[in-house]
């Protein structure tokens, strides 16, 4: 199939075109799921190599099941994210399992030189948020995440994480209410002023 007519192919076309040997379906699948794939984990997992070996593991598994792919039974990306919840789920499980973690397993220091302002503030941002996620459990940082980073519907979260549309809302209910008590005192901080 020529290059040019990917960009408007279903991720579902792509990947039945990569089972039959189509390098470009895959390339083209791959811009398109990765980045996706690589900030879900990221933002379950708060590390970014972790995120990144996460990524790119169930890009392999999605590879490998690519010929037995059956159309039509789910979304390429739901079947991915239960994928990755579950990498992560494990990667969580063995972190706590060893709690001391070698001076290489530290995460990298952020540049300190100084940017632009705006940035540093969004920097700031971003770091709050995810330290807000991390002091959650699991499962409701799974959601929140899916359903307000990802933009994805309770009922897809709901297939991903293997419970009810009801248990979703729960958990995205009190996801983001100890989310927003976690934060709460830091709007000053965060440069967010009265109109924000």
């Amino acid at each position: 199939m020529p290059r040019d007519s990917l960009a408007t192919v279903s991720d579902e076309t792509l990947l039945v075109l990569y089972a039959n040997g189509d390098r470009d379906a895959a390339r083209h699948l791959v811009g398109r799921l990765a980045p996706r794939v690589l900030a879900y984990a990221m933002r379950i997992l708060g590390d970014r190599a972790e995120a990144e070996d996460i990524a790119q593991e169930a890009m392999l598994r999605l590879w490998k099941f690519a010929p037995d792919w059956r159309p039509g039974e789910a979304q390429i990306t739901t079947w991915l994210y239960r994928v990755v919840s579950n990498l992560a789920t494990d990667r969580l499980r063995h972190r706590q399992r060893r709690r001391a973690a070698p001076l290489e397993d530290a995460p990298d220091v952020a540049d300190a030189a100084p940017g632009v302002v705006a940035g540093l503030i969004e920097a700031d941002r971003m770091v709050a948020l995810q330290a807000g996620l991390n002091n959650l459990p699991e499962r409701q940082r799974q959601a929140v995440v899916l359903r307000h980073l990802e933009g994805l519907s309770n009922p897809e979260i709901a297939e991903i994480m293997e419970i009810g549309v009801e248990a979703v809302e729960s958990l995205t209910a009190r996801g983001k209410r100890a989310l927003s008590a976690a934060l709460s005192g830091r709007r000053d901080d965060l440069g967010y002023g009265e109109d924000d």
